[in-house]
């Protein structure tokens, strides 16, 4: 009966029994549930200035309960309630010009004024959301009193999230004496209320031992309640923990899972998590299109390693066409917040020319930027700017700092060329024992050069005591990675059994080994040993094949033997004029 009687008067235009009508359709009190019918007399209320209903209405739309959803009109209804002092709707419009919903252009200052609107009517989510831009200083001055204030209105209605954001203050001291007791206290009492929020920041304490001993077991527990109410922030901290076995056994499927749930929600960090766990096969299989795809994703946030590692993609053609162009447009974004690694790469880029104009100036530029953030690589490549002149000054004694500055990181490379600066004065008072002492802890980062200058010391007697012994073992070393001086020599002390035993056949391996990479003296020494039959059969061909190498090298003692063989006919046909032009060739460097 009394449904039929709210019909008669909702029908002539009656507000209240228009409410009254929803109310019953809504509680299913003598009619059939309807949101289709709900909405219709929202709207007749509406239509008739009713501001709970225009509010009611705007919500149906906002969220598509019972009419397709619909923000734009969602806004059209929060004004017209929120212009009749209706809070909820002011407290909704304020979100609506935040995050840029209905059509409208994000307005931080707009927010500001609707959330005031309603907080001045006590709305405690306004509070909180006003203490917020009072907080971080969006749309209005930053002001940690006025945040704090708002923070504890709200909190004195319960409101879950302004006690939340209260224990965030106490945590990081905005507006109040730091305290990480209250800060715990009041993570403890919101998180208690429901707050999602309040339970991960309770946790983050724990797991960074803010206010309490480091405790992942609980860190992990309160991650995974946060994370299972859909918390981005929580899943992405929940994977982390999975990934590095803090608070559980180290799984790095798990970890995969819950960064793509955050990252399925929009959480920069968690993006950047995906595109690493693609692009190293870290608890998927590897994928370097997918890499890109997430890495893409939080770069347009602004997140700024994937920018980086975006330029990366880009720069090798990992996962994407290689582009130089986009990749120095990613280093750039990425190194304009200051990443030093991008920093030097854009600097690469410039060197290079790849991607931008080519410019030694703006090279050294962004390499310094870099050096000057600790980057080593980046000191050892402004070491060698300044060595050369390349984008600054020629200055041997600026190349000399950045490559100690490098040097003292472990980087080997400026190691070592710390080491020849000191070996040969340049931009530093010449000092062999600082030499010795930086050769030395290069070669022992299996620097290849270093091992040989190394090697030289201990054999001639330099800065040390002569050890050959000791000179061998630095030669081998140097020589198995390629270095062709020190196969020389190696071979040289096989041949006259300087410490080592004499042996023949290693010093033909190692001579043909140098001899192979065109040395010169090693091709001679060939030619000698094969002349002479000196561990070997006797073989002028083989003899005069190397020392004709060696001979077009310009090695004199070889063009000499090589016209003795000429002269005489050893090793191929007798032919004096090959041989006076090989002796004509000798006697011009002094050989007689």
């Amino acid at each position: 009966a009394a449904v039929s009687w709210f019909e008669k008067a909702a029908g002539l235009g009656n507000a209240a029994a228009q409410l009254s009508l929803v109310w019953c359709v809504s509680q299913v009190k003598g009619v059939g549930p309807s949101e289709e019918k709900a909405v219709y007399w929202y709207t007749k209320a509406a239509e008739g200035g009713d501001a709970d209903a225009q509010h009611n209405l705007g919500v149906c739309y906002d969220y598509g309960n019972g009419v397709e959803k619909n923000q734009a009109a969602a806004l059209t209804w929060y004004e017209k309630a929120a212009a009749q002092g209706h809070e909820w709707s002011q407290f909704n419009l304020g979100v609506f010009y935040d995050l840029g919903y209905g059509g409208l252009e994000p307005d931080k200052e707009k927010a500001a004024e609707w959330y005031a609107k309603s907080a001045e009517q006590g709305f405690s989510d306004a509070q909180v959301n006003l203490g917020n831009c009072y907080l971080y200083g969006d749309g209005v001055a930053q002001d940690l009193n006025k945040a704090v204030g708002l923070f504890r209105q709200a909190a004195a209605q319960n409101n879950s999230k302004g006690i939340c954001q209260l224990g965030v203050c106490y945590e990081d001291g905005m507006g109040v004496e730091q305290d990480y007791g209250k800060a715990l206290e009041l993570y403890s009492e919101a998180s208690k209320k429901g707050s999602r929020k309040a339970q991960y920041n309770l946790s983050m304490c724990y797991f960074y031992g803010k206010g309490v001993d480091i405790d992942y077991g609980r860190a992990f527990e309160g991650f995974e309640k946060a994370a299972r109410q859909g918390l981005d922030a929580a899943q992405y901290q929940l994977g982390f923990c999975y990934e590095n076995g803090k608070g559980v056994e180290k799984d790095l499927q798990k970890a995969a899972k819950w960064y793509e749930k955050a990252a399925e929600q929009g959480d920069s960090d968690a993006e950047y998590a995906m595109g690493l766990c693609y692009d190293f096969g870290t608890g998927v299989e590897r994928d370097a299109a997918r890499s890109v795809m997430w890495y893409e994703k939080a770069a347009l946030k602004g997140h700024v390693y994937a920018q980086r590692n975006l330029a990366f993609c880009y720069k090798d053609g990992e996962g994407v066409e290689q582009d130089y162009g986009k990749a120095a447009e990613w280093y750039r974004k990425a190194a304009e917040q200051g990443d030093a690694c991008a920093q030097s790469d854009l600097g690469w880029c410039y060197e290079k020319g790849k991607g931008v104009e080519q410019s030694d100036t703006l090279a050294a530029e962004w390499c310094r930027k870099a050096a000057e953030q600790g980057l080593a690589q980046a000191q050892v490549n402004l070491g060698i700017f300044y060595e050369r002149g390349t984008g600054v000054e020629k200055s041997p004694a600026q190349a000399a700092v950045w490559y100690e500055k490098a040097a003292g990181q472990g980087h080997v490379d400026a190691q070592y060329y710390l080491a020849c600066c000191y070996s040969f004065g340049d931009g530093v008072e010449r000092d062999y024992v600082k030499a010795f002492e930086w050769f030395g802890k290069a070669a022992e980062q299996n620097h290849m050069m270093a091992q040989y200058e190394l090697a030289l010391c201990y054999n001639f007697g330099k800065i040390v005591e002569q050890d050959n012994e000791e000179a061998v073992k630095w030669y081998l070393k140097s020589a198995e990675q390629g270095c062709e001086d020190a196969q020389y020599n190696l071979a040289c002390c096989y041949k006259k059994g300087e410490g080592v035993n004499q042996d023949y056949a290693k010093a033909i391996e190692w001579f043909e080994k140098a001899a192979g990479q065109g040395n010169a003296n090693a091709q001679y020494n060939l030619g000698y040993i094969y002349r002479n039959g000196e561990g070997v059969e006797q073989d002028n061909a083989q003899a005069a094949k190397w020392f004709r190498k060696a001979a077009e090298q310009g090695n004199a003692d070889a063009q000499n033997s090589l016209g003795v063989l000429c002269k005489k006919g050893d090793g191929g046909k007798q032919d004096v004029v090959q041989a006076a032009k090989w002796y004509a060739k000798a006697a011009a460097q002094g050989q007689m």
